[in-house]
């Protein structure tokens, strides 16, 4: 099996994270059985969730078997990433019964049978004479009484949490058979003030909520910001000096740029799936529509040109196609292109207006904005507008954002306002494709406009 090297910006580089996925792939019989055995764990999340799967993390421990400060924040954190998941429900540890002392030594299963544990994480974390964190863990099936997976890792201990995030992804990956999303990152707009002269200004934070920071100062209001899928970059609409303009600020030295330089008003920007290309709207004489720019070369391609306003573009993962919105037909609907702007066809035929569609990582469904009698939707549907779904609603629910595993969606619901101008407060909000374990995010202040970062490197 190849190594698994994971690096943290800021934190240096990790050692090789080796994924020791101890199968006994070797002989046929055993092979059956971890595939039998395999289904019998496997979440399926394409539907309803009844009840989610229980397992045990026990704290991380020293050299000595004793729980270590580290190893307890570990669990904590693992814990806490798959029980917002809604689909692990993580064992009260007041009921563990002699958890191993160390990965290396196989459980008693008999201890965790009762519990209805159906995995159990065990794992060993120590800061070493070099200051450097080292961490060990086994995965276990208690079920089959084998190992699923198994690693080791080294890391600057300030990169703490996010090597536990990483742990948690594969957790996930084994008990779903998807990749996870634990270690992402969230850029949204934070908003402050009253309404009438609200501060808007761009913030950054895990996907937990934590190691939050500012990005920008809020004197230039900022919205719609949006990660590069390759890079540790972020577009996202600015007015400076009244002037609204892309912008694209990296996120590692907090340099912004204007991106090139347009009469009217360029916004909606979106990069590309190798992230060389942007595609956004340009406003002039009174026509939207949609350009994409090579971001190599900043040459600039107009994609539709329709009299109406055009928006609001995302690629397919492919980069073949694009869905935008447009009033074309006499209100907000979602229409699907060849990303050269040709073969131009509409996808949504409800009642009421969609807006602000997200093309979702998997290429199979897309994610967006309904707007019917007065209420706000999230929804997601087919590419070829069948299997309309309503995962969300409120006053104002909007801007959706999906996991990089194309399995959850964040946006944000805003409260009514109250007859004395007070409420309208927004905040960020995250469900799954089921609409199942819908769970706000806590923020510093009111926040919109989420955007999902890739999986980190």
């Amino acid at each position: 099996m190849m190594p698994v090297c994971f690096t943290v910006p800021g934190h240096g580089r990790f050692a090789p994270f080796t994924l020791v996925r101890r199968l006994a792939a070797l002989l046929v019989a055993m092979l059956m059985l971890a595939e039998s055995a395999v289904a019998q764990l496997r979440i399926e999340i394409t539907e309803g969730m009844v009840a989610p799967t229980p397992i045990a993390i026990a704290d991380f421990t020293g050299a000595d078997g004793r729980v270590t400060d580290e190893g307890r924040e570990i669990a904590t954190i693992i814990s806490n990433d798959l029980l917002s998941s809604g689909l692990f429900e993580p064992i009260d540890s007041a009921a563990f019964i002699a958890p191993p002392g160390s990965p290396a030594m196989k459980p008693n299963f008999a201890n965790w049978a009762p519990l209805g544990a159906k995995g159990l994480l065990v794992g060993s974390a120590i800061v070493d004479e070099n200051g450097k964190l080292q961490v060990d863990f086994v995965l276990w099936d208690v079920v089959t009484e084998r190992d699923l997976s198994s690693g080791t890792g080294s890391a600057d201990p300030n990169a703490l949490r996010q090597l536990s995030h990483k742990i948690a992804d594969l957790v996930y990956e084994e008990f779903t058979g998807d990749s996870g999303y634990f270690d992402t990152q969230i850029v949204y707009v934070a908003e402050s003030g009253p309404q009438a002269s609200r501060i808007k200004r761009l913030a950054i934070m895990d996907q937990d909520g934590h190691n939050h920071k500012y990005l920008t100062s809020g004197l230039d209001l900022v919205l719609t910001p949006r990660f590069s899928p390759t890079t540790q970059e972020i577009a996202y609409l600015n007015y400076f000096n009244e002037e609204p303009n892309v912008y694209i600020q990296d996120i590692r030295t907090g340099r912004s740029e204007r991106l090139g330089s347009f009469p009217g008003m360029t916004f909606a920007p979106r990069f590309g799936p190798k992230g060389d290309k942007l595609i956004m709207s340009w406003a002039q004489n009174g026509l939207t529509d949609i350009y994409e720019m090579d971001l190599r070369t900043q040459d600039i391609r107009q994609l539709t040109k329709s009299g109406s306003i055009d928006t609001a573009p995302s690629y397919s993962p492919d980069g073949r196609r694009v869905v935008f919105e447009s009033d074309r037909a006499g209100r907000q609907q979602l229409y699907v292109m060849n990303s050269d702007g040709t073969g131009t066809k509409r996808i949504s035929f409800g009642e009421g207006r969609y807006a602000t569609p997200v093309w979702s990582p998997r290429g199979d469904i897309i994610a967006f904005t309904k707007m019917h009698k007065g209420t706000f939707y999230i929804g997601i549907m087919n590419i070829d507008g069948t299997g309309e779904r309503l995962l969300a609603e409120g006053f104002l629910v909007e801007g959706p954002t999906w996991a990089p595993n194309g399995r959850v969606l964040m946006y944000y619901k805003q409260e009514r306002f109250k007859a004395d101008g007070s409420g309208g407060k927004t905040a960020l909000y995250r469900v799954d494709i089921t609409g199942y374990n819908e769970r706000r995010i806590i923020t510093p202040s009111d926040a919109s406009d989420p955007a999902w970062s890739p999986l980190r490197r």
